[in-house]
């Protein structure tokens, strides 16, 4: 990274204009059929393929790195012992019992206060974070997850205006773990038989975890950047996915991350020689230039909001400047933007 990178950024340096218009508000039919732009970094160059073509940038060897985190109807309505309303947007589980939620509106979370989603769930606010999220302690009748699937309902993002036909497509078709509360939605491009000839071609497929929280999501709200807090999110990789993933890099060969959650996880455990260690916990790593990677080589992302962290983690592949303009060229092209929109690779 040249020296004019190694600036204190703020948040506007990460802006860039996108027409309305352009915000997909419902996920492409088939999944793979989403456009996809190709941005060789060292040629800084762009080509305009479909989704399905992203098999002729994978070579035998690679390693395609995505996580099987599963989205949960986490967004449901409660009512206070008052009769107020309120909506509950389920974060990170605790304990068999305990979650953090978002709560909206907030203020009427005090600590102490009963609430009743159902007839089968109900419950008790226990405390506040330092940021205003609520711990809450459940009660309920019968199984967690059956109960959970009654009353709540995916937590679609707030940019997308249309009802879900669907509700499977804001899920990946390799999702296992249930957890997490917004989609890591580079992932929801792949089909199963696309992923069937990527293996045949000898790529392998290494599964890592990341629920997906406020972490990946929450706006930055300060000006300079490295004043951001990031939000903790809970991380797992296994024995096997480690050895895949550090035999690849002893060897040579390249770890190509789907999605920006599947790099938080790699980068938040490896070390400076890329390798990764098989382990669990929760991050709160925040990546910007002039970051470099240590542990992956290449990426499928899609577009993300302007002066996001998201942005600005993609932005530690390519430079801040560079990929302002490949922003710049997907919006003159129109390409469809957010979490059900088209794709990016970059190589």
């Amino acid at each position: 990274m040249d020296a004019k990178e190694k600036i204190q950024y703020k948040k506007s340096d990460f802006y860039y204009d996108l027409p309305e218009r352009l915000i997909a508000q419902t996920p492409a039919m088939p999944r793979d059929s989403s456009r996809l732009l190709v941005y060789h970094t060292a040629e800084k160059r762009i080509e305009n393929k479909i989704f399905r073509d992203v098999i002729d940038y994978l070579n035998e060897g690679d390693v395609l790195v995505v996580n099987n985190t599963k989205v949960i109807p986490a967004r449901m309505y409660a009512t206070t012992e008052h009769g107020g309303m309120v909506e509950v947007l389920l974060l990170k589980r605790y304990d068999l019992n305990t979650w953090e939620v978002l709560m909206r509106p907030g203020k009427k979370g005090k600590i102490g206060v009963k609430m009743k989603i159902s007839d089968e769930l109900s419950f008790t606010v226990k405390d506040v974070t330092e940021t205003g999220e609520r711990i809450i302690e459940f009660e309920w009748e019968g199984v967690f997850e059956d109960v959970l699937s009654k009353v709540g309902t995916m937590p679609l993002p707030p940019y997308i205006k249309e009802k879900l036909a669907d509700q499977s497509r804001y899920n990946t078709v390799y999702s296992k773990i249930d957890g997490s509360a917004a989609a890591p939605t580079a992932g929801l491009h792949f089909t199963p038989e696309l992923l069937q000839k990527i293996k045949a071609k000898g790529v392998q497929v290494a599964e890592v975890l990341l629920h997906v929280g406020l972490g990946t999501f929450r706006p930055v709200s300060e000006d300079i950047i490295t004043d951001h807090k990031m939000h903790s999110e809970y991380y797992s990789i296994g024995e096997e996915s480690a050895e895949i993933i550090n035999k690849a890099k002893r060897e040579g060969r390249r770890v190509i991350a789907v999605g920006t959650t599947s790099v938080r996880t790699l980068e938040s455990v490896a070390n400076e020689g890329g390798m990764v260690e098989a382990k669990s916990g929760n991050t709160e790593i925040f990546l910007y230039p002039p970051y470099k990677m240590k542990c992956v080589d290449a990426l499928i992302t899609n577009f993300h909001l302007p002066e996001s962290t998201l942005i600005m983690l993609v932005s530690c592949l390519t430079g801040r400047e560079e990929i302002l303009s490949v922003y710049e060229y997907a919006v003159e092209n129109e390409y469809r933007f957010f979490s059900f929109g088209d794709s990016m690779l970059i190589v």
